[in-house]
């Protein structure tokens, strides 16, 4: 009988296959975050086979006898777990292992494989908030920071001066959950918006930029003589 071989189709994701059939230890496993959805087919098909998955959240079972038993609230198919390809929602972190059956046109069903993933937190990110939107020159604002994932975090706010277009970046680093919402005062002379490019912890980095918030200054009015009328 011919082998099945499968594999993730997603960017650089690659699953290390066991045996046919008998249980083995998992020599490697594929890292994924926390919320991805992942697809997952077969590859190298024979004609008139029919495919099914399961998901499993213990890897001491025997996959070969035992069906698969991950709860849904924790790992489960999107759009159903038979066909070629099959797409799953990784909902909390840990670790996984999947089977696929093939059954053939003759009622075969020993041809099956199994592989893991690990599943770790979604990478941290960073939500802005400007408290007020608007100062005069010489006032101050409250730019807020509130940090999702686990601490600590590190950051990179840009500051763009919306008049001569200078760019600034800060860096800020060792952010608590004591610390969380960060709070940092701003006091720019002309108007500003502020936007953290990058957001990091111990399990990525994260360089999808956060919203950004504006920062409008306004001059203070031009002196001019204050005449008094006497009597």
């Amino acid at each position: 009988m011919k082998k099945l071989l499968y594999i993730a189709r997603y960017p650089a994701l690659a699953v290390l296959l066991l045996m046919l059939l008998a249980w083995t230890p998992v020599l490697a496993q594929t890292v994924v975050y926390q919320g991805q959805t992942t697809p997952l087919s077969v590859v190298d098909q024979n004609v008139g086979d029919t495919y099914s998955w399961e998901l499993y959240d213990d890897g001491t079972v025997n996959f070969a006898t035992v069906p698969g038993s991950c709860p849904t609230s924790k790992a489960d198919f999107v759009g159903g777990n038979t066909g070629a390809t099959v797409s799953v929602e990784w909902k909390q972190p840990g670790t996984y292992f999947f089977k696929v059956n093939a059954l053939n046109i003759t009622g075969c069903t020993n041809n099956l494989r199994v592989g893991i993933v690990k599943v770790i937190p979604s990478l941290p990110k960073a939500v802005l908030e400007m408290s007020p939107e608007d100062i005069c020159v010489g006032e101050s604002a409250e730019l807020k920071v509130t940090f999702s994932g686990k601490d600590p975090w590190s950051m990179k706010l840009q500051a763009k001066d919306l008049v001569t277009g200078i760019i600034s970046i800060e860096d800020h680093s060792g952010i608590t959950a004591a610390g969380n919402p960060l709070r940092i005062p701003v006091n720019p002379n002309t108007t500003t918006e502020y936007t953290v490019i990058e957001v990091s912890n111990e399990f990525g980095v994260q360089t999808i930029p956060s919203n950004s918030v504006t920062l409008t200054v306004h001059p203070l009015p031009e002196k001019t003589p204050i005449y008094l009328k006497t009597p």
